[in-house]
């Protein structure tokens, strides 16, 4: 396989062609925010909008994980442009979000918290009305509970359940904001998963978390 070098905010790094620029980033020590992406996909969702890069040569800033790497890349992660927009976009999920750390199993491991943390941007925006949906937890599997009012419709948990169960499983209904996670038919979870639990790996945010028992 060959290999491409490229510079990612001042440092000269290799990666395997084909690779996008998020993971190019990631798989060299340089966070870039991002919940949607996974390394096993053919091709990117961009659906988070959180990736944001500025790459020399552009005028605007692009998803990172939708773009991929070419030799002589010069790459900026840092950019107020691309910042901007990645802030945005994160204060318009949080917005939307059931924020109660607390008492989230995904507390301290938490991507929306690593991202708050980079962005230096408050997990409550200030200069947003809360708009939280209200929907009910399914506690109906023996192994996991769902909780959609954490979920941040990334779909790592579609893909991961199509890619590594024995069927398909989860998916999204609906469009705009109530677009949501669910089962075929609107079935509750227990009645439709095969307890693989990959979905629960791959969860980023604690909205598909194991039982304690």
């Amino acid at each position: 396989m060959s290999v491409v070098t490229l510079t990612i905010d001042d440092r000269t790094v290799t990666a395997p062609a084909g690779t996008s620029v998020l993971f190019a980033a990631l798989e060299n020590g340089i966070y870039v925010p991002n919940l949607c992406a996974l390394r096993q996909d053919e091709s990117a969702a961009a659906s988070c909008r959180l990736c944001w890069v500025s790459i020399e040569g552009e005028k605007e800033p692009v998803p990172a994980c939708a773009r991929i790497v070419e030799d002589g890349m010069v790459v900026d992660t840092r950019t107020e442009a691309a910042r901007s927009l990645a802030r945005s976009a994160f204060d318009l999920l949080m917005a939307s979000h059931d924020l109660d750390c607390r008492n989230c199993p995904a507390n301290g491991r938490c991507e929306l918290q690593k991202i708050a943390a980079h962005l230096r941007r408050p997990l409550k925006p200030k200069t947003l009305r809360p708009f939280i949906k209200g929907l009910p937890a399914d506690d109906s599997n023996p192994l996991f509970t769902y909780t959609p009012d954490r979920c941040v419709l990334c779909g790592r948990c579609v893909r991961t359940c199509r890619r590594e169960g024995k069927q398909a499983v989860l998916g999204f209904a609906h469009r705009g904001f109530d677009r949501r996670l669910t089962t075929f038919a609107d079935e509750p979870v227990g009645d439709r998963c095969l307890d693989c639990i990959a979905c629960v790996e791959t969860c980023p945010t604690g909205a598909l978390a194991l039982k304690e028992s």
